[in-house]
């Protein structure tokens, strides 16, 4: 086996065969396999695969319960495959698999570590795209350049071909957090890449619906931020914090608004607006910090109940460390911040403990 194609998966049942017949004319004459790596995906897409499977020795499915992301899909895709060579394509059918035959004479030739296919290398483009999610790219393009070479210009894309040993040289460095791949095997790995792109052009989506949403630019963000400081702080902690900050700004204007404007009492005013920050900041862990984990059902009731549980000890210290530190002559501003983080490390400690206890990473 030459060359692993790795293809993570969510609800896309309706392209697995035409992608396999496309791979199979662009990759004639090249030993290859395909990996489809799907998150149980409701709409079927592992189960077409393995109808495809049972007629084409060269696919396999590699079934995920439990687990979400692209980043570690495709992770988990290339630990399972023997080849020297693994590529990364989309599912969607917008990735232009004809160049991967020119990706792997180039990875071979000049004994490259990874080849990029690039949408903004010279004779590449965008397709559809409208001109705010080019800006948007651009802008995410511009960002990424604190962690990786300057010289590369699509860090965002999802299509590219690498050597298996200069993957298995990053992979442990690795953040798998949300998207982007490719940002995170550049900023991960002990050396520098020797690297090329090769130009091609976007495809408009035939089939399905585009994954990237709002949660998509947050898991970037988060991924920025731990290969920046992930060594000394954890990303899920700069994430909780984050959100609290969100939950300080949603407190004083709910506060605002009942005191000031409805004429409330201030303690009816504060107790009001301390339910609904606490409300916004479980909603938003749940949804950005705890993705992977995000409790539904009945599991979310009874865990905003040990939530506010946890945040109100996590007041009450603090206050109190504060106020013992302002008596000791600590000063006002350093004894507020203290007590603002022991109160954030005992609200993330304890609320992944008692409230999504079982994640793990």
């Amino acid at each position: 086996m030459e060359l692993s194609v790795i293809i993570p998966t969510y609800n896309e049942n309706e392209n697995v065969e035409l992608l396999v017949s496309k791979l199979s004319d662009a990759l004639n004459g090249i030993d290859w396999e395909v990996i489809f790596v799907d998150d149980d995906s409701p709409d079927g897409t592992a189960n077409i695969v393995r109808d495809i499977a049972k007629e084409n020795w060269n696919v396999r499915i590699l079934h995920r319960i439990g687990r979400r992301g692209l980043s570690s899909a495709c992770i988990e895709g290339m630990l399972s495959s023997s080849a020297p060579y693994f590529a990364i394509i989309d599912g969607d059918l917008q990735h232009d698999e004809t160049i991967l035959p020119e990706m792997l004479r180039y990875m071979k030739d000049d004994d490259l570590d990874i080849v990029v296919a690039s949408r903004y290398a010279d004779n590449g483009g965008t397709g559809d795209w409208d001109r705010s999610r080019v800006k948007k790219s651009q802008f995410a393009t511009k960002l990424s350049k604190v962690i990786i070479p300057s010289e590369l210009t699509d860090p965002m894309s999802g299509f590219f071909m690498i050597k298996r040993e200069s993957f298995e040289k990053s992979v442990r460095n690795l953040s798998s957090i949300g998207f982007k791949i490719l940002v995170d095997l550049f900023a991960s790995s002990p050396t520098p890449f020797k690297f090329r792109e090769v130009p091609y052009e976007f495809r408009s989506r035939l089939n399905g619906k585009s994954k990237l949403d709002a949660t998509a630019v947050w898991d970037y963000i988060l991924l920025l931020l731990d290969k920046l400081v992930g060594k000394w702080i954890p990303v899920r902690f700069i994430s909780f914090t984050i959100i609290g900050g969100s939950g300080i700004i949603v407190h004083l204007l709910i506060f605002s608004i009942l005191f000031h404007i409805f004429h409330r009492s201030f303690i009816i005013s504060q107790s009001i607006a301390m339910m609904v920050a606490m409300i916004s900041n479980y909603i938003l862990n749940n949804i950005l910090t705890y993705k992977d984990q995000k409790l539904k059902g009945f599991a979310w009731l009874t865990g905003f109940v040990s939530f506010s549980i946890v945040c109100i000890v996590g007041a009450f210290a603090n206050v109190g460390v504060a106020s013992y530190m302002f008596k000791e002559n600590a000063g006002w501003a350093f004894s507020a911040l203290t007590g603002i983080l022991i109160g954030a490390v005992w609200n993330y400690a304890m609320t992944r403990i008692f409230t999504w206890h079982k994640v793990r990473r």
